[in-house]
C-alpha cells in the first residue's frame, strides 16, 4: 500500500510542512503502508488553473501535470493537511483539487482530512474541504479527521518544545486515524476493481 500526503500550506517551514512530515515517519514507523509520497505546496510551482488543463496538446501543462498524475494514480489513499487562514484553506489547496477531474487520480480513493491552528481553530477547513473539494475528482474522506489545535506544541523535533500531555493526545489519535485509513484504503481497492465506477459515462458530479 502506498499512501499520500499532501501538505496544504504553501508558506516555507509551516507547521503544515512540520506535521506532514511527522505523520510520514508515523506511517512507516506504525507499518501502515509500503510506501510514502510526500507533496508539499510550499515546493510547488504548479499555476492557478485555467482550462488548458483539459488540453492533452498543451505541453507546457502536461509537463506540470504527468509526473504529479502518475505520482497520484500510485496511492491508495492519502491525507491531506490543511491550515486555517482567516477561516479558509489555502488557495494553492484549493487550486490543487482543481486539477484533478474525471480522471482516477483521487477518484474513489479514501483520504483522512488534518487540520493545524495555532490557536484553538482548525474547524472550518474540514467544513469546507468536506463541502467543495471533492465534486468532480471523487476523493473520499472518511468520517473521522484530526484537528490539531496549538499545533506549534506538539509534532516538534525537539521534545522540549512539546506538551507532554497535548503530544501524547494527538499520537494516540493520529495512530488510531492512521490504521483507519489503512483499512479503508484495502477496502477500497474492491470498489475501484470492481467495474461499477464509470468516470468516463460520468465524468462530473451532481
Amino acid at each position: 500500500m502506498k499512501i499520500g500526503i499532501i501538505s496544504g500550506s504553501h508558506r516555507s517551514n509551516s507547521q503544515s510542512g512540520k506535521v506532514s512530515r511527522y505523520i510520514e515517519k508515523s506511517l512507516k514507523a506504525q507499518g501502515i503502508c509500503d510506501e510514502t509520497w510526500l507533496y508539499d505546496l510550499a515546493d510547488s510551482d504548479l499555476p492557478f488553473w485555467d482550462e488548458g488543463v483539459w488540453d492533452a496538446d498543451n505541453s507546457e501543462w502536461q509537463a506540470l501535470l504527468q509526473p504529479l498524475s502518475k505520482a497520484l494514480h500510485s496511492c491508495d489513499a492519502f491525507i491531506v493537511v490543511s491550515p486555517e487562514w482567516h477561516g479558509m484553506v489555502p488557495s494553492r489547496l484549493k487550486n490543487f483539487f482543481l486539477m484533478w477531474t474525471a480522471g482516477e487520480e483521487l477518484s474513489h480513493k479514501p483520504a483522512l482530512i488534518v487540520t493545524v491552528s495555532v490557536a484553538d481553530g482548525g474547524s472550518f477547513p474540514v467544513a469546507e474541504l468536506r463541502t467543495s473539494s471533492y465534486k468532480n475528482n471523487r476523493i473520499c474522506y472518511l468520517p473521522e479527521h484530526l484537528i490539531i489545535r496549538y499545533v506549534d506544541t506538539v509534532f516538534n523535533d525537539n521534545e522540549q518544545d512539546n506538551n507532554p500531555s497535548a503530544q501524547e493526545y494527538f499520537e494516540a489519535r493520529l495512530s488510531y486515524c492512521l490504521e483507519m485509513l489503512r483499512e479503508y484504503g484495502l477496502a477500497f481497492r474492491q470498489i475501484r476493481a470492481s467495474g461499477k465506477v464509470s468516470l468516463k459515462n460520468y465524468s462530473s458530479g451532481m
